[in-house]
């Protein structure tokens, strides 16, 4: 079975976000595998062990993707694939991520593609979708289940604090919801292993794409965080005394009503 894993570096969970110049302050910063990602690497992997076959995983993004590359590596995966659009595209989007990615996979052979759910820093959850779209095949978001029989798959998934149970068939694109399983850490042979394992780097030059036709769709104006919360207020007296005071301070100062 021929398995690949989208997989996006993300900001590390306990990060502290800083702002600067509009933008988000990358200086220093630590970043890992983005979490819903790690959940779609593992059942890749555990995947492979039941069935056989291969795990690829692949990303876009620049050279210091490497370091998560070769933490997917560690964990199981057999090869990886990095995409690097650093000198093509100075911002890109959800579109552009796709894009390159549905460019490359076109030409590979595979069975199961999977990804997460989400990235944490944009949580747009647009991207394996997308993939699917422009490779026409079958996909099921939000999976926190998955087994294959053969070509037939029964995936389970969340739906508003429920449970959905799709049968389809392969090839296949889900995406990974929290719960689906623990992911590994990577252990100390899979460390010095991963040294080893095969880690290509290509260019749009490689995928005969020009910077036109992956040009992101939307454009950022600023990134600002969120203005601080103001002290509440504590209301007191008569109940009645109390309504008519909030009335009054949800239109002179809250001003929703």
């Amino acid at each position: 079975m021929n398995i690949f894993v989208i997989m996006k570096r993300t900001f590390d969970t306990e990060e502290k976000v800083t702002i600067s110049n509009g933008k988000i302050n990358e200086d220093g910063a630590e970043f890992i595998i983005n979490p819903y990602d790690e959940y779609a690497l593992e059942e890749a992997i555990r995947l492979k062990e039941k069935h056989g076959g291969e795990v690829t995983v692949v990303t876009v993004g620049n050279e210091d993707s490497e370091k998560e590359l070769r933490t997917a590596l560690a964990m199981g995966a057999d090869k990886a694939v990095l995409i690097n659009i650093e000198d093509d595209i100075e911002d890109g989007d959800q579109f552009t991520t796709a894009a390159v990615l549905a460019e490359y996979l076109k030409e590979q052979e595979f069975d199961l593609i999977l990804g997460g759910n989400v990235a944490i820093d944009g949580g747009s959850g647009q991207v394996g979708p997308r993939v699917a779209d422009a490779l026409n095949i079958n996909y099921v978001t939000t999976i926190t289940k998955i087994d294959i029989d053969g070509s037939k798959v029964t995936v389970v998934r969340d739906v508003e604090g429920n449970s959905e149970v799709i049968e389809t068939a392969l090839p296949l694109l889900v995406t990974a919801q929290q719960g689906l399983n623990e992911p590994r850490y990577p252990s100390l042979p899979g460390i010095m292993k991963a040294k080893k394992k095969p880690l290509d780097e290509l260019e749009l030059d490689d995928l005969d794409l020009d910077e036109d036709d992956v040009a992101s769709k939307t454009k950022t104006i600023e990134v600002y965080l969120p203005p601080k919360k103001e002290a509440g207020k504590i209301l007191e007296g008569e109940l009645e005394d109390q309504v008519k005071e909030l009335v009054k301070l949800l239109q002179t100062e809250a001003k929703v009503i």
